[in-house]
């Protein structure tokens, strides 16, 4: 295999040397190219990798000079998961918008009981109220204690009565309170691709406790 190898990474052409690409013996992109190459060739010859190419560029920038990108970091290190290339994973770890998604966002909603079927369960909700209409809305019930969740039962019942359907999250240990996990539903929720905002549901009255403590009303724009 010559010393120069070209590649085709998602459309996208570069020019390296064998040796950069096999500078972490233990990776995956190291594995592609020892021995006998593992890879197909475009047209021209150059090795094809089916990956994003935007993102190749900065693991060769760092196959290169160890340089850690601190542009499209989150991208980079799902190209660096790919490609195994264990350094430069632990390296992005540590940066800012990694280290505050795994370490501090998600540490947190691993504490919320049911927290991503209950995205999932509020996407269905709203794609089923969605039919000829702009908007649909999702009424959110967030407890953080098991006391608060006592006492809007009274809430959840009417509602249920209503046949209004609920999602409920929490209650959970953890220091982050309730509008933390809103935005976080919010995040997560337009991650997917959808517009939605949320404010507080005003229930009807006769509830013992203030709703606009714990029901929330989610609101999805189709158009």
């Amino acid at each position: 295999l010559s010393p120069i190898v070209e590649l085709n990474v998602g459309g996208e052409m570069y020019t390296t040397t064998l040796s950069t690409l096999k500078k972490h013996p233990g990776s995956k992109l190291a594995e592609m190219f020892t021995g006998q190459p593992k890879l197909r060739t475009d047209s021209e010859g150059r090795f094809f990798i089916d990956r994003p190419g935007t993102y190749f560029k900065y693991i060769l920038e760092y196959l290169r000079s160890n340089q850690v990108p601190t542009q499209c970091v989150q991208d980079v290190y799902k190209e660096a998961l790919f490609y195994d290339i264990e350094p430069l994973i632990k390296q992005l770890e540590d940066s800012p918008q990694i280290f505050g998604e795994l370490v501090a966002r998600k540490q947190f909603l691993a504490c919320v009981p049911n927290y991503s079927e209950n995205i999932e369960l509020m996407i269905r909700i709203a794609r089923a109220e969605a039919v000829a209409s702009r908007w649909s809305s999702v009424i959110v019930c967030v407890v953080r204690t098991e006391e608060v969740a006592a006492r809007c039962q009274d809430a959840l019942n009417s509602l249920d009565m209503d046949k209004k359907s609920v999602v409920k999250f929490g209650p959970w240990k953890a220091a982050p309170g309730i509008l933390d996990l809103l935005d976080c539903i919010q995040m997560d929720i337009e991650a997917k691709g959808y517009k939605i905002s949320f404010q507080p549901h005003v229930a009807e009255k006769g509830f013992r406790f203030k709703s606009h403590d714990y029901l929330y009303k989610f609101l999805f724009t189709w158009w």
